[in-house]
């Protein structure tokens, strides 16, 4: 049986934790996602946790920069040949552009609003759009400027999946079980409905990686799916 579209967040205490949940996580997901916090403490030895198993490597730095910067940071993250690598789409079309050309193997992935943020969080940053407006605009400029893959709240997914091709990966945080904690996150849904909506791939971390068993709770969700 295919693993299930599930991206793991591997947000832990130290390298021998996430190194531990990518082995026993391997088997149901098809992605393991090593976040900023992550990759700034562990550097390599995260991506290597990945890598020692058969699963995608979702490189999550949300690069948000002047475009050579951009450029260069990709760059200098092509070793690991991560299948996907976000930016910020508010950087705006030359900047995700700019990674898109320095990383063309790679799915450069531009994250539209934060699905921690609600409309007035965006009204006092000055952004009057609703977040369904805002990030169906985002991803469309975004791919147009080469993005192949947009991080977008499960709420969104379906108005972004009319919006923009269908060889777009459409990727949803703010993915939580029924019953689970929403935490820090405002925008939310569960997985199967963000599946049904268009999403083609649904970031999972707490829910998986707090529970008892880990392994149990992966699989449990991607029954579900």
């Amino acid at each position: 049986m295919a693993k299930a579209p599930i991206a793991v967040a591997l947000d832990g205490k130290d390298l021998a934790t996430i190194s531990g949940w990518a082995s026993a996580l391997a088997p149901h997901v098809s992605t393991l996602k090593v976040g900023l916090e992550t990759y700034l403490r562990d550097g390599a030895a995260a991506i290597d946790a990945v890598r020692a198993t058969d699963c995608a490597l979702f490189l999550d730095l949300k690069l948000h920069d002047i475009p050579n910067t951009v450029a260069g940071a990709a760059r200098s993250v092509a070793r690991f040949h991560p299948e996907f690598l976000t930016v910020h789409a508010l950087g705006g079309s030359e900047m995700i552009r700019a990674a898109a050309e320095a990383l063309p193997d790679t799915r450069i992935t531009a994250v539209t609003i934060l699905t921690s943020m609600d409309e007035s969080a965006l009204r006092s940053i000055g952004i009057a759009d609703s977040p369904l407006d805002a990030a169906v605009r985002l991803a469309v400029l975004a791919v147009d400027a080469g993005a192949r893959a947009i991080v977008c709240s499960p709420l969104e997914v379906a108005a972004i999946r009319a919006a923009v091709p269908a060889d777009i990966v459409l990727i949803t945080p703010g993915v939580r079980p029924a019953g689970a904690d929403a935490g820090d996150q405002k925008r939310v849904a569960t997985p199967e409905q963000a599946v049904a909506d268009g999403a083609d791939l649904v970031v999972i971390g707490r829910p998986i990686t707090g529970a008892a068993d880990p392994a149990a709770a992966a699989a449990g969700i991607a029954q579900a799916l």
